[in-house]
């Protein structure tokens, strides 16, 4: 089979999932457990796990910081990042090491093994139920349709391509730092427009149904010649 054969046969179903923005926890997730057995073995020594601690929680807060804003500009979004670590850096780091007026209280920020633990357990619950419900929610784009499938039991939807339009955009520089995401919006030429806010590979979904389109108006201009 050619390099053309596999492409075109590549390109003849593209799926289109849209996750909600609780995804973007997954690298908070992966350092928790990476931080679970670094604490326990730093508990079993009894070796303080302060820094540690810290790490966790200023990476927790730049991904919930980012979660709760848009950021359309790549320089607005490096600029705010860069603001956000370095207060969180004095907060965490900084100034509970420093002796204050009001009688040097620095508070120490240790947290035992099972607290990571659970956390771990936590996200992992929370983003396994995500990738698997998005399983069964969900648009298959064809070459003559658009399947639309929701739910287990559900009674699938088609929607013929058309006169399918496409359009794509990243509103989120992060969403697409970390996954790669944006938004596409399929606007057929019958029924209602289909926006999915968050899908995954956002180009390269964009690339595969583009060249698929391609082949259905060379097909059509082919049969009215």
């Amino acid at each position: 089979m050619s390099d053309t054969e596999k492409k075109k046969k590549a390109v003849n179903v593209v799926i289109l999932r849209s996750y909600p923005k609780v995804i973007l926890f997954y690298p908070l997730m992966i350092l928790t457990f990476i931080a679970w057995p670094i604490q326990w073995a730093l508990d079993g020594n009894a070796v303080d796990g302060t820094v540690l601690a810290y790490v966790w929680f200023i990476f927790f807060f730049s991904n919930l910081f980012m979660m709760a804003f848009d950021f359309s500009s790549t320089k607005f979004f490096v600029l705010i990042m860069a603001i956000v670590i370095v207060l969180l850096i004095l907060i965490f780091l900084v100034f509970p090491n420093i002796s204050i007026s009001l009688g040097g209280l620095a508070i120490p920020l240790n947290m035992p093994y099972g607290f990571y633990m659970i956390m771990a357990l936590v996200l992992l619950f929370i983003l396994g139920f995500v990738l698997i419900s998005c399983q069964f929610n969900y648009y298959k784009v064809e070459r003559n349709e658009i399947y639309h499938k929701s739910g287990i039991f559900s009674t699938a939807e088609r929607i013929p391509t058309k006169s399918l339009r496409l359009k794509k955009e990243i509103p989120d520089v992060f969403e697409f730092f970390v996954l790669r995401a944006g938004s596409i919006t399929l606007m057929p030429g019958h029924g209602e427009v289909i926006h999915l806010s968050t899908v995954l590979n956002i180009n390269n979904k964009q690339e595969k149904i583009d060249d698929m389109l391609s082949h259905i108006h060379v097909e059509i201009d082919e049969l009215d010649t």
